[in-house]
């Protein structure tokens, strides 16, 4: 089969490689309908995330099963899936509370951006859509598998409550969809944080009612100013810099909460500056499969439309280019067809 490879920083190859197999008996093997380039990716292809050999790559997906382990039930051969980018068994205790990106028995399937992948822990990984989705929605289903869930998580772990204020620092796929997040969760106000013109008219037609320009301090000062001086009730952090960090804490107000997905890259937080703030800060790696039934349900419904944030769409054998447009920031996202 296809499968995207990663050499080193900037080295993104699609090359032959060997089909999945069923290893264990909790297993799938799913073909993909579709996959995408995820910002996170980012991380490796910049050299920031040390690649010390080649590689698969990718973690979204969505597909239909091929073949399935003696011991899986809740999926068969043929249905259309979609799965979160960490497998759990969706039964452990950390899974029943909600956190099964902390599965005692967690997995994580990489090399998605291929023809085929492997998916361990079928039963409390995937999610089956009872037909054949139609074909314009198969690109908000993919951003379940990631983007929209974890937008929906930064959401949760800010509080978004309804009447409440938000602010979204990140303007990748991730915030968009925290702004979606914040509007379902019934936000009467959310501030998004971009400075570039097609991301604005995006986060615009999702939901927020204000854009801010600036960064830093200056940014900060911008949203105190539209919240009277006081600060947001709820802040989603997706971006995973020190500078996103501070921003999402010092637009927060006393009492508030920061909810933070971005990956942390060198993000330092100061114990005493967070102590005297009163603000709660909560996040991680998102549990996405905790809110996928919910959000295929709205994605079915055409309650929510998280496909918009796929601006680029490409074969896989393109993927390269992929890379490059979100690297460049000609893209938001890029959706691959293998």
């Amino acid at each position: 089969m296809r499968a995207t490879i990663i050499h080193g920083p900037g080295d993104i190859r699609v090359e032959n490689a060997p089909e999945p197999k069923i290893t264990a008996a909790t297993d799938a093997v799913i073909r993909t309908v579709a996959t995408c380039v995820c910002g996170s990716d980012l991380w490796s292809y910049r050299g920031i995330n040390p690649v010390t050999e080649p590689q698969p790559i990718g973690h979204e997906y969505v597909g239909i099963v091929e073949e399935v382990g003696n011991d899986v039930s809740t999926v068969r051969p043929g249905q259309f899936v979609i799965g979160s980018f960490i497998a759990s068994d969706n039964t452990c205790p950390n899974c029943r509370a909600g956190y099964q990106t902390n599965c005692l028995h967690r997995d994580f399937p990489n090399g998605c951006q291929a023809e085929y992948i492997r998916i361990p822990l079928a039963d409390g990984t995937l999610v089956a859509i009872p037909e054949q989705p139609a074909e314009e929605l198969i690109p908000s289903l993919l951003a379940l598998s990631d983007v929209m869930g974890t937008g929906w998580y930064a959401a949760k772990a800010a509080a978004v409550q309804p009447g409440s204020t938000a602010v979204v620092v990140g303007d990748g796929a991730v915030g968009l969809s925290g702004v979606i997040a914040a509007k379902e969760l019934g936000a009467e106000r959310i501030i998004a944080m971009s400075r570039h013109e097609s991301r604005q008219k995006l986060a615009l037609e999702f939901g927020a009612t204000d854009i801010v320009t600036e960064r830093g301090e200056e940014g900060i000062a911008r949203v105190r100013e539209l919240t009277n001086g006081i600060g947001a009730d709820s802040v989603l952090e997706c971006v995973g810099t020190q500078q996103s960090m501070q921003q999402a804490l010092q637009s927060t107000r006393p009492g508030g909460s920061v909810g933070f997905v971005g990956m942390p890259h060198d993000v330092q937080i100061d114990g005493q500056q967070l102590f005297f703030s009163h603000v709660g800060l909560r996040g991680g790696p998102a549990p996405v499969r905790a809110y996928l039934p919910d959000l295929i349900e709205r994605v079915l419904s055409g309650r929510i439309n998280p496909g918009k944030v796929f601006d680029l769409t490409l074969s896989l054998d393109e993927v390269a280019e992929g890379y490059k447009a979100m690297d460049e920031r000609r893209a938001i996202k890029a959706l691959l067809r293998p």
